[in-house]
């Protein structure tokens, strides 16, 4: 089974708070970085700001939770697969107005929600109507195949929002810097404490490995940062 190691560091000083053996799926990386979020704050009463991580970390639901449940800012790049290649407007050529809760497409026209969940339980669709897309020089390029154009909203959009708004701001560009230099310690843990292969056995015996060896990085950081 292959195995993965999710580290949550402070961004300050790059020392290893907590580590989580998984297997090497995005979902099961997502559920280690919440549970270690929440034993830093049980353990140390240590509450982050702000999470810095890829795109393995910026789907709605994780988005959500660090945002509406702990207030933690998202300095994550947003997973979005919604981008199209064949010359039909995407999702971001619509316009969310935040105030009357539609959308309005490229042509001007309004699209509303009834606000009932689909797919997931966790998504509400804005339709156009038929009449607007049939009158609609555009509708060549927005929904040829369909009677109307709709578009799906997460109900996790804010949150995706604020992401998207950090990653494109000064912060968002610090971030990204900081990020180079956490990820320096894994670069460190493979090349210096060869933890690029494990040697004991199974999740229990990884675990045990990833420990020892954050507790090393951890020795070698703090010796460089407390004064002899």
């Amino acid at each position: 089974m292959p195995l993965q190691r999710t580290t949550w560091s402070t961004s300050k000083n790059a020392i290893i708070v907590d580590v989580e053996a998984t297997t090497a799926i995005r979902q099961a990386e997502v559920l280690a970085a919440k549970r270690m979020i929440e034993r830093s704050l049980e353990r140390f009463d240590l509450y982050p700001s702000r999470l810095l991580g890829d795109s393995g970390y910026g789907s709605a639901e994780m988005l959500g939770w660090l945002v509406y449940e702990h207030g933690i800012e998202p300095h994550v790049t947003v997973f979005d697969k919604s981008a199209r290649t064949d010359g039909i407007f995407s999702r971001e050529d619509f316009t969310y107005d935040h105030a009357g809760d539609v959308y309005r497409c490229p042509g001007g026209k309004v699209l509303t929600t009834t606000g009932a969940l689909v797919n997931d339980g966790a998504t509400m669709l804005y339709l156009a109507s038929k009449r607007d897309c049939d009158q609609c020089a555009l509708k060549s390029r927005c929904c040829p195949k369909q009677a109307s154009r709709r578009v799906p909203r997460s109900i996790y959009e804010g949150a995706r929002d604020m992401a998207r708004q950090i990653a494109k701001s000064w912060e968002g560009r610090a971030s990204r810097r900081l990020r180079k230099k956490i990820e320096m310690l894994f670069a460190h843990l493979k090349r210096i404490l060869k933890l690029d292969r494990l040697r004991l056995r199974g999740p229990n015996g990884a675990r045990d490995e990833f420990i020892l060896a954050a507790t090393a990085q951890n020795l070698r950081k703090m010796a460089k940062l407390i004064p002899m």
